[in-house]
């Protein structure tokens, strides 16, 4: 069994943690920006996580010797008759997990790849990270970890701004283009969408990678903008900015709390382990549980959502589900990133405590760069919009910077 313990291997898994959980947004969203279905996405994305903590905990937790006081993987399987309060909490992680990534593919959709983040990810640390310090028994150095905390707190009300101000500024452009006689009828943007086929890239006037067909479709603009929701799975428009905000907050709470459940399903500081002696959740059996609760609350609500959708998505069915490849690879490969980032993330946390580890909600600054190059968010927007951006990442890369800096060693 693999077992991380000093620092330096810590972070190496933080870092590769924060380039997969950076990414795998920037992939679901460019397939709702592509037209596919989110339900389609997120089904394809559940089974890929799942496997990616099957194969983790396959070659890390049960290949090799185990060390003393420590069960593999199959072992603490069968033992769950002693261990299931463990499991548990492991459990309880995975179902906050899950609805908190089930919230975040609309709000994605409604409030952007970059502010949706930077928020979930503030909140993510101003409560999970705090609950993680007491949990880890102070591991960590207060007078450099709260700081930290701090600075991410203030980086969510600058997010807040951001998504306030860049909506005002679509609102403005939106409004001169149609008083300036631009026609936003429906034979306009369908000539639009065609001009945004995927699969076409030579036609491809673009949302996704940036190289349009003319100065009036180039990110940024109101046609841009136009065609974009007409492509689009999820309808935004006639939206309250309100809506965006409140399913990001709501997000947010409850991706703050996935890691303390893991902390305790893998420490049991509750001492919730009734029979003496029984050996502590490793990580990869912990993390195995966690996925299989994420799995089975990401399949049984998209499937619902198939036939009972929200925010203007169209309907669809088990059948067009199956037989809808488009995309289906990506989805797929998003999976993946989320599964091994989050496995990462927790053996990092066992090591040198999960409050340090929280370091890994820096993924927005990963997805701000997809944000920018792939979908051309923030183009041709305001100064104001600019500033409140620039002072927002700012903040986000000293408090990320400082949240390193408080790491632990965990003695036990």
């Amino acid at each position: 069994m693999l077992v991380v313990e000093d620092k330096r291997g810590a972070i190496a898994l933080m870092l590769a943690s924060l380039l997969f959980l950076g990414t795998f947004p920037a992939v679901l969203t460019l397939l709702e920006r592509r037209g596919r279905l989110p339900q389609h996405s997120y089904l394809d994305y559940s089974v890929a996580n799942l496997l990616a903590a099957v194969v983790i905990a396959l070659a890390l937790g049960q290949a090799g010797e185990t060390k003393h006081g420590m069960q593999d993987f199959f072992t603490q399987l069968t033992e769950i008759h002693d261990n299931w309060p463990s499991v548990l909490f492991a459990m309880a992680g995975g179902l906050f997990l899950g609805l908190g990534n089930l919230i975040s593919q609309y709000a994605w959709a409604f409030a952007g790849l970059t502010v949706t983040n930077i928020i979930c990810s503030s909140l993510t640390v101003v409560l999970g990270t705090t609950m993680n310090y007491f949990l880890d028994g102070r591991i960590n150095r207060a007078e450099i970890l709260f700081p930290g905390v701090g600075c991410f707190l203030i980086a969510v009300f600058l997010g807040a701004a951001v998504h306030s101000s860049n909506a005002k500024d679509n609102e403005k452009k939106l409004s001169l283009a149609e008083s300036g006689g631009v026609d936003f009828s429906s034979d306009v943007t369908s000539k639009e969408a065609v001009l945004l086929d995927p699969e076409d890239p030579k036609k491809n006037g673009d949302c996704e990678n940036g190289n349009a067909i003319g100065e009036a479709k180039k990110p940024g603009t109101a046609e841009f903008i136009i065609a974009v929701e007409n492509r689009r799975s999820i309808k935004v428009f006639g939206s309250g900015k309100l809506l965006g905000l409140v399913l990001i907050f709501f997000a947010g709470v409850c991706f703050s709390l996935f890691a303390p459940a893991i902390n305790l399903a893998t420490n049991d500081q509750w001492h919730a382990l009734k029979t003496k002696g029984t050996p502590h959740l490793v990580v990869y059996t912990a993390f195995f549980y966690f996925s299989l609760s994420c799995f089975v609350l990401g399949i049984g609500l998209n499937l619902w959502f198939l036939y009972h959708p929200t925010a203007g998505v169209p309907a669809s069915t088990v059948g067009a589900y199956a037989r809808d490849w488009k995309g289906r690879q990506w989805a797929l490969l998003a999976g993946l990133l989320c599964g091994f980032g989050n496995g990462f993330q927790f053996m990092a946390g066992q090591a040198a405590g999960y409050a340090a580890a929280d370091a890994v909600q820096a993924l927005p600054l990963v997805s701000t760069f997809w944000a920018v190059v792939l979908f051309g968010d923030y183009r041709r927007s305001s100064r104001k919009t600019y500033m409140l951006l620039a002072a927002m990442l700012t903040m986000f890369v000293v408090a990320v910077a400082v949240l390193m800096a408080s790491a632990g060693h965990r003695k036990t």
